[in-house]
Protein backbone atom coordinates (compact mmCIF):
# COMPACT_ATOMS: atom_id res chain seq x y z
CA UNK A 1 0.00 0.00 0.00
CA UNK A 2 3.03 2.31 0.32
CA UNK A 3 2.68 5.51 -1.70
CA UNK A 4 -1.00 4.96 -2.42
CA UNK A 5 -2.38 7.11 0.38
CA UNK A 6 -3.03 10.84 0.09
CA UNK A 7 -4.41 11.21 3.63
CA UNK A 8 -5.31 9.13 6.66
CA UNK A 9 -8.02 8.85 9.30
CA UNK A 10 -7.68 7.39 12.79
CA UNK A 11 -10.93 5.72 13.87
CA UNK A 12 -10.97 5.66 17.65
CA UNK A 13 -13.07 6.45 20.71
CA UNK A 14 -12.58 8.36 23.94
CA UNK A 15 -9.99 6.81 26.31
CA UNK A 16 -8.46 4.47 23.73
CA UNK A 17 -5.09 6.24 23.54
CA UNK A 18 -5.81 8.33 20.46
CA UNK A 19 -4.02 11.41 21.86
CA UNK A 20 -0.88 9.35 22.39
CA UNK A 21 -1.03 7.78 18.93
CA UNK A 22 -1.58 11.20 17.35
CA UNK A 23 1.43 12.62 19.22
CA UNK A 24 3.64 9.82 17.89
CA UNK A 25 2.36 10.17 14.34
CA UNK A 26 3.19 13.87 14.48
CA UNK A 27 6.79 13.01 15.37
CA UNK A 28 7.15 11.38 11.95
CA UNK A 29 8.56 13.74 9.30
CA UNK A 30 5.96 14.41 6.64
CA UNK A 31 2.97 13.44 8.79
CA UNK A 32 0.43 15.78 10.40
CA UNK A 33 -2.62 14.64 12.39
CA UNK A 34 -4.98 17.58 13.07
CA UNK A 35 -6.99 16.10 15.94
CA UNK A 36 -10.77 15.78 16.08
CA UNK A 37 -11.52 17.97 13.08
CA UNK A 38 -15.19 16.96 12.95
CA UNK A 39 -16.05 16.90 16.66
CA UNK A 40 -19.56 18.44 16.99
CA UNK A 41 -18.40 20.88 19.68
CA UNK A 42 -14.99 22.07 18.44
CA UNK A 43 -12.50 21.70 15.59
CA UNK A 44 -9.30 19.76 16.20
CA UNK A 45 -9.02 20.34 19.93
CA UNK A 46 -11.06 21.73 22.81
CA UNK A 47 -11.91 25.45 22.60
CA UNK A 48 -10.70 25.69 18.99
CA UNK A 49 -13.44 26.67 16.53
CA UNK A 50 -11.74 27.16 13.16
CA UNK A 51 -9.13 25.52 10.94
CA UNK A 52 -7.85 26.54 7.51
CA UNK A 53 -10.03 29.68 7.82
CA UNK A 54 -13.13 27.47 8.03
CA UNK A 55 -15.33 27.98 11.10
CA UNK A 56 -17.78 25.50 12.64
CA UNK A 57 -20.83 26.78 10.76
CA UNK A 58 -19.03 26.48 7.40
CA UNK A 59 -17.62 23.08 8.34
CA UNK A 60 -21.04 21.74 9.29
CA UNK A 61 -22.63 23.18 6.15
CA UNK A 62 -20.02 21.59 3.87
CA UNK A 63 -17.74 19.06 5.60
CA UNK A 64 -16.28 17.99 2.25
CA UNK A 65 -14.75 21.46 1.85
CA UNK A 66 -12.98 21.00 5.19
CA UNK A 67 -11.70 17.61 4.03
CA UNK A 68 -10.38 19.14 0.83
CA UNK A 69 -8.70 22.01 2.69
CA UNK A 70 -7.10 19.64 5.18
CA UNK A 71 -5.54 17.63 2.37
CA UNK A 72 -4.56 20.59 0.20
CA UNK A 73 -3.11 22.85 2.90
CA UNK A 74 -1.07 20.31 4.88
CA UNK A 75 2.54 19.68 4.03
CA UNK A 76 2.94 15.92 3.76
CA UNK A 77 0.40 13.29 4.72
CA UNK A 78 -2.60 14.86 6.46
CA UNK A 79 -4.90 13.05 8.85
CA UNK A 80 -7.38 13.45 11.69
CA UNK A 81 -9.18 11.51 14.40
CA UNK A 82 -12.77 10.37 13.85
CA UNK A 83 -15.12 8.99 16.53
CA UNK A 84 -18.50 7.30 16.14
CA UNK A 85 -20.43 10.46 17.10
CA UNK A 86 -18.60 12.76 14.69
CA UNK A 87 -20.04 13.90 11.35
CA UNK A 88 -21.68 10.89 9.72
CA UNK A 89 -21.14 12.39 6.25
CA UNK A 90 -17.39 12.43 6.83
CA UNK A 91 -17.38 8.87 8.13
CA UNK A 92 -19.13 7.76 4.93
CA UNK A 93 -16.82 9.83 2.71
CA UNK A 94 -13.52 8.56 4.10
CA UNK A 95 -14.72 4.95 4.25
CA UNK A 96 -15.52 5.16 0.53
CA UNK A 97 -12.09 6.65 -0.35
CA UNK A 98 -9.37 4.03 -0.86
CA UNK A 99 -6.74 6.80 -1.00
CA UNK A 100 -7.49 7.63 2.63
CA UNK A 101 -5.62 5.22 4.92
CA UNK A 102 -7.67 3.79 7.78
CA UNK A 103 -6.07 3.31 11.18
CA UNK A 104 -8.42 1.58 13.64
CA UNK A 105 -7.46 1.97 17.29
CA UNK A 106 -9.15 -0.30 19.82
CA UNK A 107 -9.02 -0.95 23.54
CA UNK A 108 -10.59 -3.46 25.91
CA UNK A 109 -14.04 -1.87 26.40
CA UNK A 110 -14.05 -2.44 30.17
CA UNK A 111 -10.78 -0.53 30.46
CA UNK A 112 -11.98 2.30 28.23
CA UNK A 113 -15.29 2.56 30.15
CA UNK A 114 -13.61 2.73 33.57
CA UNK A 115 -11.00 5.17 32.26
CA UNK A 116 -13.78 7.39 30.92
CA UNK A 117 -15.57 7.33 34.28
CA UNK A 118 -12.36 8.29 36.09
CA UNK A 119 -11.66 11.15 33.66
CA UNK A 120 -15.21 12.43 34.13
CA UNK A 121 -14.81 12.25 37.90
CA UNK A 122 -11.38 13.91 38.10
CA UNK A 123 -11.62 16.26 35.13
CA UNK A 124 -8.18 15.07 33.99
CA UNK A 125 -8.20 13.96 30.35
CA UNK A 126 -4.48 14.25 29.52
CA UNK A 127 -1.43 13.79 31.74
CA UNK A 128 1.96 15.28 30.91
CA UNK A 129 3.32 15.65 34.46
CA UNK A 130 3.06 12.53 36.60
CA UNK A 131 3.26 14.61 39.79
CA UNK A 132 -0.13 16.11 38.92
CA UNK A 133 -1.90 12.77 38.51
CA UNK A 134 -5.45 12.72 39.88
CA UNK A 135 -6.84 9.35 40.91
CA UNK A 136 -10.27 8.09 41.80
CA UNK A 137 -12.23 4.89 42.24
CA UNK A 138 -15.53 4.92 40.41
CA UNK A 139 -18.73 2.86 40.49
CA UNK A 140 -19.26 0.31 37.73
CA UNK A 141 -22.76 0.77 36.27
CA UNK A 142 -23.77 -2.35 34.32
CA UNK A 143 -26.50 -0.79 32.08
CA UNK A 144 -24.23 2.15 31.33
CA UNK A 145 -21.38 -0.19 30.42
CA UNK A 146 -23.62 -2.23 28.11
CA UNK A 147 -24.64 0.99 26.34
CA UNK A 148 -20.92 1.86 26.03
CA UNK A 149 -20.21 -1.62 24.64
CA UNK A 150 -23.11 -1.40 22.18
CA UNK A 151 -21.85 1.90 20.79
CA UNK A 152 -18.34 0.52 20.30
CA UNK A 153 -19.61 -2.68 18.74
CA UNK A 154 -21.99 -1.02 16.30
CA UNK A 155 -19.28 1.36 15.07
CA UNK A 156 -16.80 -1.48 14.63
CA UNK A 157 -19.38 -3.45 12.65
CA UNK A 158 -19.95 -0.43 10.40
CA UNK A 159 -16.21 -0.05 9.79
CA UNK A 160 -15.68 -3.74 9.12
CA UNK A 161 -18.63 -4.05 6.75
CA UNK A 162 -17.72 -0.90 4.82
CA UNK A 163 -14.13 -2.03 4.34
CA UNK A 164 -15.20 -5.53 3.30
CA UNK A 165 -17.75 -4.26 0.77
CA UNK A 166 -15.24 -1.85 -0.79
CA UNK A 167 -12.33 -4.29 -0.81
CA UNK A 168 -10.16 -2.21 1.51
CA UNK A 169 -8.09 -3.03 4.55
CA UNK A 170 -7.09 -1.08 7.64
CA UNK A 171 -4.18 -0.99 10.08
CA UNK A 172 -5.55 -2.29 13.38
CA UNK A 173 -3.71 -1.29 16.51
CA UNK A 174 -4.64 -1.98 20.12
CA UNK A 175 -4.11 0.29 23.10
CA UNK A 176 -1.63 -2.21 24.54
CA UNK A 177 0.56 -1.87 21.41
CA UNK A 178 0.95 1.90 21.59
CA UNK A 179 4.24 1.67 23.51
CA UNK A 180 5.68 -0.83 21.03
CA UNK A 181 8.16 1.07 18.85
CA UNK A 182 8.18 -1.74 16.29
CA UNK A 183 4.43 -1.55 15.84
CA UNK A 184 4.49 2.25 15.50
CA UNK A 185 7.24 2.05 12.88
CA UNK A 186 5.28 -0.68 11.13
CA UNK A 187 2.39 1.76 10.94
CA UNK A 188 4.72 4.36 9.42
CA UNK A 189 5.82 1.84 6.79
CA UNK A 190 2.20 0.94 6.03
CA UNK A 191 1.34 4.63 5.59
CA UNK A 192 4.15 4.86 3.05
CA UNK A 193 6.21 7.54 4.80
CA UNK A 194 9.98 7.37 4.97
CA UNK A 195 10.46 8.54 8.55
CA UNK A 196 10.76 6.25 11.55
CA UNK A 197 10.64 6.82 15.30
CA UNK A 198 13.71 6.39 17.52
CA UNK A 199 11.56 6.47 20.67
CA UNK A 200 7.91 6.95 21.60
CA UNK A 201 6.65 10.39 22.57
CA UNK A 202 7.72 11.02 26.21
CA UNK A 203 5.31 13.84 27.06
CA UNK A 204 2.01 12.02 27.58
CA UNK A 205 1.90 9.73 30.63
CA UNK A 206 -0.30 6.70 31.17
CA UNK A 207 -3.11 7.44 33.59
CA UNK A 208 -4.49 4.92 36.10
CA UNK A 209 -2.15 1.95 35.45
CA UNK A 210 -3.64 -0.06 38.33
CA UNK A 211 -5.51 -3.36 37.98
CA UNK A 212 -9.06 -2.86 36.76
CA UNK A 213 -10.55 -4.19 40.01
CA UNK A 214 -8.61 -1.54 41.95
CA UNK A 215 -10.19 1.26 39.91
CA UNK A 216 -13.83 0.51 40.74
CA UNK A 217 -15.79 0.71 43.97
CA UNK A 218 -17.82 -2.44 43.29
CA UNK A 219 -15.56 -5.05 41.63
CA UNK A 220 -17.83 -7.96 42.59
CA UNK A 221 -20.80 -6.34 40.88
CA UNK A 222 -18.63 -5.62 37.85
CA UNK A 223 -17.55 -9.25 37.58
CA UNK A 224 -21.16 -10.44 37.92
CA UNK A 225 -22.27 -8.06 35.15
CA UNK A 226 -19.45 -9.10 32.84
CA UNK A 227 -20.24 -12.78 33.41
CA UNK A 228 -23.40 -12.28 31.34
CA UNK A 229 -21.28 -11.38 28.33
CA UNK A 230 -18.80 -13.43 26.33
CA UNK A 231 -15.54 -12.39 27.96
CA UNK A 232 -13.39 -13.95 25.25
CA UNK A 233 -14.71 -11.52 22.64
CA UNK A 234 -14.40 -8.32 24.67
CA UNK A 235 -11.05 -7.33 23.15
CA UNK A 236 -11.65 -8.85 19.75
CA UNK A 237 -10.83 -6.76 16.69
CA UNK A 238 -12.70 -5.53 14.77
CA UNK A 239 -15.99 -6.13 16.58
CA UNK A 240 -17.48 -7.57 19.74
CA UNK A 241 -20.10 -10.24 20.40
CA UNK A 242 -23.00 -10.33 20.82
CA UNK A 243 -23.86 -8.04 17.92
CA UNK A 244 -26.73 -6.16 19.54
CA UNK A 245 -28.33 -3.62 17.27
CA UNK A 246 -31.92 -4.05 18.48
CA UNK A 247 -31.80 -2.28 21.87
CA UNK A 248 -32.24 -5.65 23.60
CA UNK A 249 -31.14 -4.35 27.05
CA UNK A 250 -34.20 -2.09 27.06
CA UNK A 251 -36.67 -4.98 26.62
CA UNK A 252 -38.93 -5.82 29.57
CA UNK A 253 -40.75 -9.11 30.21
CA UNK A 254 -43.52 -9.95 32.64
CA UNK A 255 -42.28 -12.52 35.13
CA UNK A 256 -44.04 -15.88 34.51
CA UNK A 257 -46.53 -14.36 32.05
CA UNK A 258 -44.92 -14.79 28.63
CA UNK A 259 -45.26 -11.11 27.63
CA UNK A 260 -42.32 -9.12 26.25
CA UNK A 261 -42.41 -5.33 25.86
CA UNK A 262 -40.07 -3.76 23.29
CA UNK A 263 -40.01 -0.03 24.11
CA UNK A 264 -39.76 2.55 21.34
CA UNK A 265 -37.96 5.53 22.85
CA UNK A 266 -40.16 8.59 22.92
CA UNK A 267 -43.33 6.46 23.16
CA UNK A 268 -44.98 5.24 26.41
CA UNK A 269 -42.55 3.26 28.53
CA UNK A 270 -42.81 3.56 32.32
CA UNK A 271 -46.58 3.00 32.24
CA UNK A 272 -46.15 -0.25 30.31
CA UNK A 273 -43.44 -1.50 32.66
CA UNK A 274 -45.81 -0.90 35.58
CA UNK A 275 -48.63 -2.74 33.78
CA UNK A 276 -46.36 -5.72 33.08
CA UNK A 277 -45.46 -5.82 36.77
CA UNK A 278 -49.12 -6.36 37.65
CA UNK A 279 -49.90 -9.22 35.26
CA UNK A 280 -49.25 -12.88 36.01
CA UNK A 281 -47.48 -13.45 39.31
CA UNK A 282 -46.13 -9.92 39.32
CA UNK A 283 -42.71 -8.48 38.74
CA UNK A 284 -40.67 -7.94 35.59
CA UNK A 285 -37.50 -9.30 34.02
CA UNK A 286 -35.04 -6.72 32.64
CA UNK A 287 -31.39 -6.26 31.61
CA UNK A 288 -31.57 -8.73 28.74
CA UNK A 289 -28.74 -9.61 26.40
CA UNK A 290 -29.21 -11.90 23.41
CA UNK A 291 -28.31 -14.99 25.43
CA UNK A 292 -30.69 -14.31 28.31
CA UNK A 293 -33.49 -13.17 25.98
CA UNK A 294 -33.27 -16.44 24.05
CA UNK A 295 -33.32 -18.32 27.34
CA UNK A 296 -36.45 -16.43 28.40
CA UNK A 297 -38.13 -17.20 25.06
CA UNK A 298 -37.36 -20.92 25.39
CA UNK A 299 -38.72 -20.91 28.94
CA UNK A 300 -41.92 -19.22 27.70
CA UNK A 301 -42.71 -20.99 24.41
CA UNK A 302 -46.17 -19.38 24.13
CA UNK A 303 -44.87 -15.85 24.61
CA UNK A 304 -46.06 -12.71 22.82
CA UNK A 305 -44.07 -9.53 22.18
CA UNK A 306 -45.34 -6.04 21.53
CA UNK A 307 -44.33 -2.43 20.96
CA UNK A 308 -46.37 0.75 21.25
CA UNK A 309 -46.57 3.38 18.51
CA UNK A 310 -47.12 7.02 19.40
CA UNK A 311 -48.35 9.64 16.97
CA UNK A 312 -45.23 11.46 15.64
CA UNK A 313 -46.36 14.91 16.79
CA UNK A 314 -46.65 14.19 20.56
CA UNK A 315 -43.58 11.95 20.29
CA UNK A 316 -41.59 14.84 18.80
CA UNK A 317 -42.99 17.04 21.59
CA UNK A 318 -41.66 14.60 24.20
CA UNK A 319 -38.24 14.71 22.53
CA UNK A 320 -38.40 18.51 22.41
CA UNK A 321 -39.11 18.72 26.14
CA UNK A 322 -36.24 16.33 26.80
CA UNK A 323 -33.87 18.59 24.84
CA UNK A 324 -35.17 21.70 26.64
CA UNK A 325 -34.44 20.00 29.96
CA UNK A 326 -30.95 19.05 28.80
CA UNK A 327 -31.75 15.38 29.42
CA UNK A 328 -30.77 13.93 26.05
CA UNK A 329 -27.64 11.83 25.60
CA UNK A 330 -26.09 14.01 22.90
CA UNK A 331 -26.28 17.43 24.62
CA UNK A 332 -28.38 18.71 21.73
CA UNK A 333 -29.71 21.83 23.42
CA UNK A 334 -26.31 23.52 23.52
CA UNK A 335 -25.57 22.43 19.96
CA UNK A 336 -28.94 23.57 18.57
CA UNK A 337 -28.70 27.00 20.14
CA UNK A 338 -25.04 27.55 19.27
CA UNK A 339 -24.75 25.99 15.82
CA UNK A 340 -28.30 26.31 14.47
CA UNK A 341 -29.56 29.37 16.37
CA UNK A 342 -32.81 27.64 17.35
CA UNK A 343 -34.93 29.77 19.74
CA UNK A 344 -35.12 27.14 22.46
CA UNK A 345 -36.84 28.50 25.59
CA UNK A 346 -36.73 27.10 29.12
CA UNK A 347 -39.12 24.22 29.72
CA UNK A 348 -41.43 26.41 31.82
CA UNK A 349 -41.70 29.20 29.23
CA UNK A 350 -45.08 30.68 28.18
CA UNK A 351 -47.04 28.84 25.45
CA UNK A 352 -46.04 31.28 22.69
CA UNK A 353 -42.34 30.75 23.32
CA UNK A 354 -42.76 26.96 23.57
CA UNK A 355 -44.61 26.94 20.24
CA UNK A 356 -41.96 29.06 18.48
CA UNK A 357 -39.20 26.79 19.75
CA UNK A 358 -41.13 23.61 18.91
CA UNK A 359 -41.81 24.73 15.33
CA UNK A 360 -38.11 25.50 14.83
CA UNK A 361 -37.22 22.15 16.40
CA UNK A 362 -39.57 20.26 14.04
CA UNK A 363 -38.05 22.00 11.02
CA UNK A 364 -34.58 21.12 12.27
CA UNK A 365 -35.69 17.50 12.77
CA UNK A 366 -36.38 17.25 9.03
CA UNK A 367 -32.74 17.94 8.11
CA UNK A 368 -31.46 16.00 11.15
CA UNK A 369 -33.30 12.82 10.17
CA UNK A 370 -32.35 13.38 6.53
CA UNK A 371 -28.66 13.04 7.43
CA UNK A 372 -27.89 16.65 6.56
CA UNK A 373 -26.44 17.69 9.93
CA UNK A 374 -23.90 14.92 10.46
CA UNK A 375 -25.12 14.40 14.03
CA UNK A 376 -25.70 10.95 15.47
CA UNK A 377 -29.43 10.22 15.63
CA UNK A 378 -30.82 10.03 19.17
CA UNK A 379 -33.16 6.99 19.39
CA UNK A 380 -35.80 9.19 21.05
CA UNK A 381 -35.86 11.36 17.92
CA UNK A 382 -35.37 8.70 15.25
CA UNK A 383 -38.36 7.67 13.17
CA UNK A 384 -40.33 4.80 14.70
CA UNK A 385 -39.86 3.04 11.35
CA UNK A 386 -36.09 3.01 11.88
CA UNK A 387 -36.43 1.84 15.49
CA UNK A 388 -38.65 -1.07 14.51
CA UNK A 389 -36.28 -2.02 11.70
CA UNK A 390 -33.56 -2.17 14.34
CA UNK A 391 -35.70 -4.55 16.41
CA UNK A 392 -36.04 -6.76 13.34
CA UNK A 393 -32.29 -7.36 13.32
CA UNK A 394 -33.04 -9.71 16.19
CA UNK A 395 -36.82 -10.28 16.12
CA UNK A 396 -39.68 -7.91 15.39
CA UNK A 397 -42.66 -7.61 17.78
CA UNK A 398 -45.77 -9.76 17.31
CA UNK A 399 -48.07 -6.80 17.77
CA UNK A 400 -47.88 -3.04 17.31
CA UNK A 401 -50.35 -1.20 19.53
CA UNK A 402 -51.38 2.39 18.86
CA UNK A 403 -51.11 4.53 21.97
CA UNK A 404 -54.73 5.65 21.59
CA UNK A 405 -55.88 1.97 21.53
CA UNK A 406 -53.63 0.83 24.33
CA UNK A 407 -56.33 -0.61 26.61
CA UNK A 408 -57.83 -2.77 23.84
CA UNK A 409 -54.41 -3.90 22.62
CA UNK A 410 -53.23 -4.98 26.06
CA UNK A 411 -56.50 -6.83 26.70
CA UNK A 412 -56.07 -8.68 23.39
CA UNK A 413 -52.51 -9.71 24.30
CA UNK A 414 -53.59 -10.98 27.71
CA UNK A 415 -56.47 -12.96 26.16
CA UNK A 416 -54.02 -14.54 23.70
CA UNK A 417 -52.21 -16.05 26.69
CA UNK A 418 -55.34 -16.86 28.71
CA UNK A 419 -54.64 -14.15 31.27
CA UNK A 420 -56.89 -11.57 32.87
CA UNK A 421 -55.52 -8.16 31.97
CA UNK A 422 -55.16 -5.62 34.77
CA UNK A 423 -56.53 -2.16 33.94
CA UNK A 424 -54.47 -0.51 31.25
CA UNK A 425 -52.62 2.76 31.87
CA UNK A 426 -54.46 6.00 31.24
CA UNK A 427 -52.31 8.33 29.16
CA UNK A 428 -53.40 11.95 28.93
CA UNK A 429 -52.14 14.31 26.23
CA UNK A 430 -49.86 17.11 27.42
CA UNK A 431 -52.06 20.15 28.02
CA UNK A 432 -49.30 22.47 26.79
CA UNK A 433 -49.20 20.75 23.41
CA UNK A 434 -53.01 20.72 23.19
CA UNK A 435 -52.99 24.47 23.77
CA UNK A 436 -50.55 25.31 20.96
CA UNK A 437 -51.19 22.59 18.38
CA UNK A 438 -52.24 23.94 14.99
CA UNK A 439 -52.01 23.09 11.30
CA UNK A 440 -48.52 24.59 10.95
CA UNK A 441 -47.11 22.31 13.67
CA UNK A 442 -48.96 19.32 12.20
CA UNK A 443 -47.45 20.00 8.75
CA UNK A 444 -43.95 20.44 10.18
CA UNK A 445 -44.24 17.12 12.05
CA UNK A 446 -45.37 15.39 8.85
CA UNK A 447 -42.40 16.83 6.95
CA UNK A 448 -39.99 15.58 9.62
CA UNK A 449 -41.52 12.11 10.05
CA UNK A 450 -42.74 11.39 6.53
CA UNK A 451 -41.70 7.73 6.82
CA UNK A 452 -43.88 7.19 9.88
CA UNK A 453 -46.88 9.07 8.52
CA UNK A 454 -46.83 7.19 5.24
CA UNK A 455 -45.69 3.82 6.59
CA UNK A 456 -48.16 3.64 9.47
CA UNK A 457 -51.02 5.76 8.16
CA UNK A 458 -50.91 8.52 10.74
CA UNK A 459 -53.35 11.36 10.18
CA UNK A 460 -53.61 14.69 11.95
CA UNK A 461 -53.21 14.41 15.68
CA UNK A 462 -56.19 16.63 16.49
CA UNK A 463 -58.40 15.72 13.53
Amino acid sequence: MAGKFTSFVMFAEMRTGSNFLEANLNLLPGVMCHGEVFNPHFIGKKDNFSLFDIDMAARDADPHAMLAALRAQTDGLAGFRLFHDHDARVIAAVLADPACAKIILTRNPVESYVSLKIAQDTGQWRLTNASKLKTARVPFNAPEFEAHLTGLQEFQILLMNSLQCSGQTAFYIDYEDLQDLGVLNGLAAWLGVAGRLDAVDPKLKKQNPEEITDKVLNPAEMEAALARLDRFNLARTPNFEPRRTAAIPSFVAAADAGLLFMPVKGAPDAELRAWLGRIGKGGVVTDFVQKTLRQWKRANPAHRSFAVLRHPLPRAWAGYLQVLAGGDDLNLRRLLVKAYQLPLPPADAPPEALREGFLAFLRWLKIYLGGQTGQKIDPALASQTAVLQGFAQFQGPDLLIREERLTEGLAFLAAELGLVAPPGPTLAADARLLAICDAELEDAARDAYQRDYVGYGFGRWRA
